[in-house]
């Protein structure tokens, strides 16, 4: 007899927490930290997920440029700072600067400056190649060899049967060679003088790759108070969401946010809506065109998965079996369209999305088990979080369906109560400390122990009428015990909350859902405790994620490793993390918009200010904001008072 063949490995995802990554989707360039592409592992410039270039490297002089600094300027571009001694000047010191400004959209401009006190005639040579590879096969070793070049007008080009790639240069090189790749020229530099040669890759032509794809529906929000660091983050987190918008094919007007790069430069149901709900104070326009998205893929018909948004499997751990993320969007929908008519989503809009919200809840009526809990997937189990989402998918469910006129309102309500009476009952674990939630329950009922950042999806209730918030699944009691143990150093580790506490078996400070920090969880957790009132714990988690935000460039990770903080520490990247993310860049909005507690009800023609006390971050103002479709600002002084300075005619201050 045969031995059993083993299950196919899966192969690993080469490591991108060094690289230096521009993106305008759905255009990336993927840098090594010194500029060089050099034709091996990631590095190269894709578009639609195909690689156009991959090596693009540079010699002055018939020398390698000494890496300088390679830094980012925005979400979609970096500069990459190089100097060359060329020998024309006696001592140690370069001749030559180099500064190189990569753009997602394929366009690089290399600027070369003589810092020597003669005239200099220098040959520079730029070597390309490509093998128009996917970035999946990239990522996965299956690459294949560079094509062969053919000399196109200014530049190069290569092609396949089914792609194709152009490079041209500006000015016109004095040698193409497409043997080798190579782009030729002789420069004479005065002292001082600066050349620039500019470099254009695209997919058939010579013209720059469009950037920005699609019309941004993002406010052009900013933050500025007492912590300079603020305004960074606020600012870098609207402009990676923004450099992530795709548009959907079927309609081009409809944008949404892409889950992230390399790895996920496309839809992700549950992502995407996360990422719209967050930014809501940026406005409804992104909430409204992923939700129309979504609407349209929507499974229809009769059966038992009508009503779903459809989604991929994602990994839950050692601890738990993977989980249907399409469950975790089909209980968003609902939520962020109610919220979004409360930000001030026109109710023509909210009218035509009204029956898809109608299928998701039907859907979930359907889905809850005998025991009335959800499981992820079924059969499987009842994932602590799932419980959060179902409760506010029905109470905010309800809340959209009364505030449209629409039956079914009274039968959400008495669903999630008794949601709440069975949760506090079976999911609570009763110990000396104060006890805990389990992170799960086992399909017979068992609870599985783990103290998990899932947790923080307890106190996330969502927004409802007048300003008020939705009812959690635990008592007064037990959100308190809750966020005592959010706070602590088992969970929080000084960068933000741990996925699962460090004294849990099986904690591992790199495990994506077993220890390490998800921003977008941190964030969750931070305007949670602010919104039960528990600030002490919520400014720590904010602080600690203002600073890892600082320690990444203020462009977080969808996370990154939870090693205690000690002094002098920083916090260690996930080396197959995505950055940016939707959810990390939305994660900033969230967590400084949690200081502000901005609670609207543009129905009502009201809107309420709840700031975070004791203002962790001093005085604050976040202008630019949109309530009720109309501009917004807001102050929060050094004593957590909030004033609202700009705001709709129409909108009333409210309790």
């Amino acid at each position: 007899m045969a031995p059993p063949v083993p299950p196919a490995r899966r192969p690993e995802l080469p490591p991108v927490h060094a690289a230096v990554i521009c993106v305008s989707a759905p255009c990336l360039v993927i840098s090594p930290e010194h500029g060089q592409l050099t034709g091996h592992g990631l590095d190269g410039i894709y578009r639609s997920g195909r690689r156009l270039l991959s090596r693009c490297v540079l010699r002055v002089g018939g020398r390698d440029p000494v890496a300088v600094q390679g830094r980012s300027l925005g979400a979609d571009r970096a500069a990459f700072t190089a100097t060359v001694r060329t020998g024309a000047e006696a001592g140690p010191d370069p001749d030559i600067g180099v500064e190189r400004v990569r753009h997602a959209d394929g366009t690089e401009r290399i600027t070369l400056r003589s810092f020597a006190s003669r005239p200099l005639r220098l040959p520079v040579e730029i070597r390309l190649g490509t093998d128009l590879a996917q970035l999946a096969a990239v990522a996965a070793g299956r690459a294949g060899p560079e094509l062969p070049a053919g000399v196109h007008a200014a530049g190069l080009r290569w092609s396949t049967g089914e792609a194709q790639a152009v490079t041209t240069a500006e000015p016109a090189p004095d040698d193409a060679l497409a043997s080798s790749g190579l782009l030729r020229w002789q420069l004479e530099l005065g002292p001082g003088e600066s050349r620039t040669i500019e470099l254009r890759t695209g997919q058939a032509r010579a013209s720059r790759a469009p950037a920005g794809q699609v019309a941004n529906p993002l406010a052009d929000a900013r933050a500025e108070g007492d912590d300079p660091r603020a305004e960074t983050w606020f600012r870098t987190s609207v402009e990676d969401l923004g450099a992530l918008l795709l548009r959907d094919h079927e309609e081009p007007a409809d944008a949404y946010a892409a889950a992230g790069v390399p790895w996920r430069l496309g839809l992700a149901p549950a992502e995407s809506l996360w990422a719209a709900r967050m930014a809501l104070p940026l406005g409804t326009g992104l909430a409204a065109a992923t939700l129309r998205t979504l609407a349209r893929i929507q499974t229809g018909g009769r059966g038992p998965d009508a009503g779903k948004i459809p989604g991929p499997l994602r990994g839950a751990g050692p601890h738990l079996p993977p989980g249907c993320t399409g469950t975790e969007a089909t209980l968003a929908f609902p939520a962020v369209l109610a919220e979004a008519r409360r930000w001030g989503l026109p109710q023509g809009e909210v009218e035509r999305l009204l029956p898809a919200a109608e299928r998701c809840l039907d859907w979930l009526r359907g889905a809850l088990g005998g025991d009335g809990f959800l499981a992820d997937p079924d059969p499987g189990p009842r994932r602590c979080e799932t419980q959060a989402h179902a409760h506010r998918a029905a109470l905010l469910g309800a809340d959209l369906l009364a505030g449209c006129g629409r039956p079914g309102a009274a039968e959400w309500q008495e669903r999630a109560a008794a949601l709440r009476a069975r949760f506090r009952e079976a999911f609570w674990i009763d110990g000396p400390d104060g006890g805990r939630p389990a992170a799960a329950l086992h399909p017979d009922g068992r609870p599985l122990p783990r103290l998990t950042g899932a947790t923080a999806h307890l106190l996330d209730t969502g927004l409802l009428g007048g300003g008020l918030l939705a009812p959690g699944l635990l008592d007064r009691v037990r959100t308190e015990q809750l966020a005592r143990l959010l706070g602590a150093p088992a969970m929080d580790c000084g960068w933000g909350l741990r996925s699962m506490a460090a004294r849990e078996p099986g904690h591992n400070p790199f495990g994506h859902r077993s220890g390490a920090v998800r921003a977008h969880e941190s964030a969750v957790a931070v305007a949670g405790l602010a919104q039960a009132g528990f600030e002490k714990e919520a400014a720590a988690l904010l602080r600690g994620l203002l600073d890892a935000a600082e320690r990444f460039g203020y462009r977080l990770p969808e996370m990154y490793a939870a090693e205690q903080r000690t002094a002098g520490s920083a916090p260690l990247p996930h080396p197959a993390a995505c950055r940016p993310a939707a959810v990390a860049a939305a994660a900033g909005v969230h967590a400084l918009a949690a200081l502000a507690g901005i609670r609207p009800d543009a129905p009502a023609g009201t809107v309420a200010l709840v700031p975070m006390p004791g203002a962790p971050l001093g005085a604050l103002r976040l202008a630019g904001l949109r309530v009720a479709g109309e501009p917004f600002a807001v102050r929060i002084s050094r004593l957590g008072l909030g004033m609202v300075e700009e705001a709709a005619d129409a909108l009333q201050l409210g309790g």
